[in-house]
């Protein structure tokens, strides 16, 4: 029976970069390196947040054939504190907006009509 979300992994074309990218971002250090040690990193995964989530990060030489060489098919919903200022940490890190920021709030006690 699926429990819930472990871990999201994204291709990297440079995992070094990724991960000093993430690092500083995420003001944490990754928890486990696979192979790790003397050995050039293959996937790095870091625990960010309050949960057990995982963020995984992994060298694009291991990719399938056929995956999407840019951004791409997996969306996720990141929770944060103030969406304007991390937006902007996040374009100040290098990172591309690719669509408009749009923000709706739904008023939970508005009554639906019928």
């Amino acid at each position: 029976m699926l429990r819930g979300m472990a871990t999201v992994s994204y291709w990297a074309d440079d995992l070094e970069a990724a991960k000093r990218w993430y690092t500083e971002l995420l003001g944490i250090e990754p928890y486990f390196e696979r192979p790790g040690g003397d050995e050039p990193a293959a996937y790095i995964e870091f625990r960010p947040g309050d949960y057990q989530h995982e963020l995984g990060l992994i060298d694009r030489r291991y990719a399938p054939e056929g995956t999407a060489s840019g951004p791409g098919g997996v969306v996720v919903y990141w929770h944060v504190d103030n969406l304007e200022a991390s937006l902007e940490r996040l374009l100040a890190m290098g990172a591309t907006a690719h669509n408009p920021l749009y923000l709706e709030v739904l008023d939970s006690m508005q009554k639906q009509s019928a």
